[in-house]
């Protein structure tokens, strides 16, 4: 009862927290390459979250449970700081598996592909589902702090479904392997564990981050018929081609 008590704390959480901003190519073309309106429809690509009770439901509360024994470990320390996507964090996450360093200085038409195309895959394409849903989080579900509080408190208000920071972790990790795909196994590996990071810490379900995955894949296939992303990863393209030249 006292479950089902805390999931319902879920319809309090204003949908006004994820009202539409306008923050597009049309007002941050530095920052998206992506409108509104050519953003994934999450709530139209994927089905609704897992009921609270259901077997699926039962699955996330186990990963969770799994996910929490972590923290303590060396996994767990990586997960707290994979909550971290901002000023650069989600190319320096991926830069071991890379091969070498992703950053404004050593790369920089890899590292402007890479910040350009993080609000195209996580809120713009998760916006319409996390407004539908308002999925409660596991840490406000049961009531226990995540790996890095650091946003904790800005993310109760924001839907668990899907997951965000997924959706922008796979989707980097499918464009890195178009730009070295001697690389592949690593960086995938590298955006699998990205999302899994997520339950670790408390901060998703495994469905949500299952379903970022699906949201990830289809944010890449679409940034694929952007005229703007095409010429970024070209040029992303030739300066890695040109800084491996053997």
């Amino acid at each position: 009862m006292k479950i089902v008590a805390t999931f319902c704390l879920a319809g309090l959480f204003s949908v006004n927290a994820f009202a539409l901003t306008g923050n597009d190519a049309t007002t941050k073309p530095d920052l998206y390459y992506l409108k509104n309106d050519q953003a994934i429809n999450s709530l139209a690509l994927l089905p609704p979250p897992p009921a609270v009770g259901s077997i699926a439901f039962l699955n996330d509360q186990a990963m969770y449970e799994q996910g929490r024994l972590l923290r303590s470990t060396e996994r767990g320390k990586l997960a707290a700081e994979d909550a971290n996507l901002s000023a650069g964090g989600v190319a320096n996450a991926f830069s071991t598996a890379f091969g070498s360093p992703i950053t404004a200085k050593d790369t920089p038409e890899l590292h402007k592909l890479l910040t350009n195309m993080i609000e195209d895959a996580g809120d713009l394409a998760t916006r319409s589902a996390k407004e539908k849903y308002m999925r409660i989080r596991p840490f406000a579900f049961y009531g226990v702090p995540t790996c890095n509080t650091t946003e904790q408190d800005k993310l109760s208000k924001n839907g668990s479904y899907p997951s965000g920071h997924t959706s922008i972790g796979w989707a980097t990790a499918l464009v890195l392997t178009e730009i070295n795909p001697q690389r592949q196994d690593q960086i995938l590996q590298r955006g699998f564990d990205l999302g899994q990071s997520r339950v670790i810490c408390g901060y998703h379900w495994q469905s949500d981050v299952d379903a970022a995955r699906i949201v990830g894949s289809a944010v890449v296939a679409t940034l694929h018929t952007n005229t703007a992303f095409q010429q970024q990863l070209q040029k992303a393209k030739d300066e890695f081609a040109k800084q491996h030249k053997s």
